[in-house]
């Protein structure tokens, strides 16, 4: 052991964790930990991102996509209130993410110090841990207890405040171990309540999401679904957990369901829930499924005991990740011994192809066609980042998602994720296609984030769907209030010449038959590119004008 700053401690203790990645702003607060990160590469890179929103996203997306928690780090007060968008994100989504924050020195605190915030207080609903250390001798002890927060049962985000004066001190002390994730395994007796009742089911449904997941615990997944002949449907933005061309994939249950899903969900007898925790947005506002006692019997298998129960009161209730329970079920003893024909898999399967057929839209670009085309035309193992809005609805219905990460979403319905969640993507994933899907609204909560792929020399292409507005809200206030439109028009600059002032490749879209032919252009360009797609006011939804829904709603309300 050697005397170094908590600054080089931070450090030393990320690396022992095997991190590879912190996305951050710098700050005056932290200059010692900038220090040590500079010795720390290329093992550990500091991404330099250009708004703290930004870094958190990115942080959440790498947490999402490698199971281990992705870091932030970020200064005081302003800093790290703009991180509070992806602490809020992970929360909601479950996802491991530690965020460390550089904070006014010890002998400054509860004085209102400059930039000075009550970390506990204001992360203590959002956060599943938020600790100040305040002695530089426990900074390993802190890190390695907030990577086992982060990462045990149902997973989330921590933060951990760094007084500046802590971080520049000295200590000798040894860098933590190494911590490993822990699987949640499920009771023997628990295993077989669920394959009985599996068995006895006429309607059976499997619906996967949320915590616990994964690659091996998808193959496992497509393994039980196969052998037992079980449909399975995924949660919202949780449609990478199984193959969507797979025989057995019965669509996605969040927004915009398939009507023929959602009677699916209701109508079914056993429902057996794996590792999503049934919120609002899965249950269309708690409707698929009664409160608190659902009619279907329920199944839910999570990893957090705090879940189970929580809302519906399940028959058999399961603590167990997702991947220990597919390992150690006896799936030919789940397999349905009378199911109802109806109710098959096969049958699922059809009306999710009928579901995803295309159907008329307004004006010249076809998101249909276009988003047909890359489902065709886009790598098995692409990654897909978008953010929230109408325009990523397409995604949803009609992209077929291939494998475990693939889709890179937020659960939360959080705007402007779409940007730096892609940047995580690629510096996580360098081989593998990363694309960018956003809406014009979405993509300027994060556009300036393209600089940090220039710099980065990420070849990612970012799709920017423009109908010049706040879409999903002109939506609903066309429903609600129609013809009085306040607060959702945009007027927006050339996203194109945007992307070239940036250093990026930039092109416009105004036809659907030219956005083959850019796209493959910036795919090749080699560097980072973003395609700006013009689409018609008109074609709001995927079944709807923005007249049509307009005319509706006045014709409800004469």
């Amino acid at each position: 052991m050697a005397i170094r700053t908590g600054g080089e401690l931070v450090v030393a203790s990320l690396v022992a964790q095997r991190a590879t990645h912190v996305f951050g702003v710098p700050g005056e607060s932290y200059l010692a930990a900038l220090d040590a990160l500079y010795d720390a590469a290329p093992r550990l890179t500091f991404v330099i991102c250009r708004h703290e929103g930004g870094a958190s996203y990115m942080a959440e997306a790498f947490g999402k996509l490698t199971g281990r928690p992705g870091l932030a780090f970020v200064t005081r007060g302003p800093g790290a209130s703009n991180a509070a968008i992806g602490i809020h994100t992970a929360s909601q989504d479950a996802t491991p993410m530690i965020v460390l924050v550089g904070h006014v020195g010890i002998g400054e605190t509860d004085r209102e110090a400059f930039q000075e915030i009550d970390y506990r207080r204001m992360y203590g609903a959002s956060a599943k841990w938020a600790a100040h250390i305040d002695r530089v001798e426990r900074i390993p002890e802190y890190i390695a207890h907030a990577y086992r927060v982060a990462m045990s049962g149902r997973p989330g985000p921590v933060v951990l405040a760094l007084p500046e004066d802590v971080l520049a001190a000295t200590a000798e002390c040894a860098d933590p171990p190494y911590v490993e994730s822990v699987a949640v395994t499920p009771a023997r007796e628990d295993l077989a309540e669920a394959a009985r009742l599996l068995r006895g089911a006429k309607r059976p449904l499997v619906l996967v999401g949320g915590s616990g997941w994964n690659a091996a615990a998808c193959a496992a997944l497509a393994r039980f679904a196969e052998t037992a002949d079980l449909p399975v449907a995924c949660a919202f933005r949780h449609q990478d957990l199984f193959d969507n061309r797979h025989p057995n994939y019965a669509g996605d249950v969040g927004v915009g369901i398939n009507p023929r899903l959602a009677t699916r969900v209701r109508d079914a007898d056993v429902l057996l829930a794996l590792g999503e925790k049934l919120g609002e947005t899965v249950t269309a506002g708690y409707t698929l499924l009664d409160v608190p006692v659902p009619k279907q019997a329920l199944i839910h298998v999570h990893p957090g005991s705090d879940e189970l129960g929580r809302v519906y009161q399940p028959r058999l209730a399961i603590l167990a990740t997702p991947g220990a329970f597919l390992s150690a079920i006896d799936a030919k003893s789940a397999r349905p011994v009378e199911p109802d024909a109806s109710a098959s898999a096969a049958a699922a399967h059809t009306e999710y192809e009928a579901w995803r057929s295309p159907r008329p839209v307004a004006g010249d670009v076809d998101l249909w066609r276009i988003v047909r085309w890359l489902d065709e035309r886009l790598d098995d193992d692409v990654i897909v980042a978008s953010g929230a809005g109408n325009f990523a609805t397409w995604m949803h219905r009609v992209f077929r998602y291939r494998g475990y990460r693939g889709q890179l979403a937020p659960y939360s319905g959080s705007m402007g994720y779409g940007v730096p969640a892609a940047v995580a993507a690629k510096l996580a994933h360098p081989q593998r296609q990363v694309i960018s899907w956003s809406g014009d609204g979405c993509f300027l909560m994060n556009g300036q984030e393209l600089a940090t792929a220039v710099q980065y020399a990420l070849p990612i292409v970012f799709v920017v769907i423009d109908n010049g507005m706040y879409g999903t809200i002109r939506m609903h206030q066309e429903r609600s209030y129609p013809g009085r439109v306040s607060g959702t028009s945009l007027r927006n600059p050339d996203f194109a010449a945007l992307a070239r002032a940036y250093g990026a490749h930039g092109e416009t879209v105004l036809r659907t038959d030219d956005f083959a032919p850019a796209f493959e252009r910036a795919l090749a360009a080699g560097t980072a590119a973003l395609v700006h797609v013009r689409l018609d006011p008109q074609a709001l939804t995927m079944d709807a004008t923005l007249d049509e829904i307009r005319a509706r709603a006045e014709a409800r309300l004469a």
